[in-house]
């Protein structure tokens, strides 16, 4: 795939270009682990200074000191670009990453909305990688993006149909699932990560069920 070409600011733009140029793969990762660590930081209706952007993503700061800064709006487009970015130069592989990872396709079953939802929701707060899934390039999201992203948005979901519909039968098996786990000693928190992977829902639908 294609880099991105819509960026907003020219010095994240050189910052990408650099880093996708010069950066081993390992170090590729952890930028964009620490992009969009950054990413879920930022603040509205603020400005922040490029050389402050750049130490957060790369841990160094530019030899050159910048006055240059960024608008809040601008930073968060930007960011989820040079994520998006990063992770394709990367060329990391699906079974590479140490957590599941969603399809575009997969979290519009999950969600029970449009794969063109999903598509809105990667420029409002979901964060995005490019990743390689059986020698194809495709768009996946980790699990833990995603849950940040249900975290923030919760009513931007709710009106997409956050939720597929649980059947009855899914519902009472979830039900007696969490029913067992319960008894045999685990927590809330506990019950929901193990349903959530058991049954293929976000935790937010294990919670909003039980």
């Amino acid at each position: 795939m294609a880099m991105n070409t819509q960026y907003r600011d020219i010095k994240i733009k050189e910052l990408r270009d650099q880093l996708t140029r010069f950066a081993p793969k390992a170090k590729k990762v952890e930028q964009s682990v620490l992009a969009e660590k950054l990413y879920c930081e930022i603040e509205e209706d603020r400005t922040y200074a490029f050389d402050y952007i750049c130490f957060r993503v790369t841990n160094y700061r530019p030899e050159q000191p910048s006055r240059h800064s960024i608008a809040s709006a601008d930073l968060k487009h930007d960011l989820r670009l040079l994520i998006e970015d990063l992770s394709d130069s990367a060329d990391l592989a699906v079974d590479e990453v140490p957590e599941q990872v969603h399809t575009v396709e997969e979290l519009s079953k999950l969600f029970n909305v449009s794969t063109k939802t999903i598509s809105r929701w990667r420029n409002t707060g979901l964060v995005s990688r490019r990743l390689m899934f059986g020698g194809r390039k495709r768009v996946g999201f980790l699990h833990s993006s995603v849950e940040k992203f249900i975290a923030n948005n919760r009513e931007k979901i709710r009106r997409g149909e956050r939720f597929s519909q649980l059947s009855e039968d899914e519902k009472s098996e979830m039900i007696e699932r969490a029913r067992q786990l319960v008894e045999g000693g685990a927590s809330l928190s506990e019950v929901t990560r193990q349903l959530a992977d058991q049954m293929n829902r976000s935790p937010e639908t294990i919670r909003y069920t039980l």
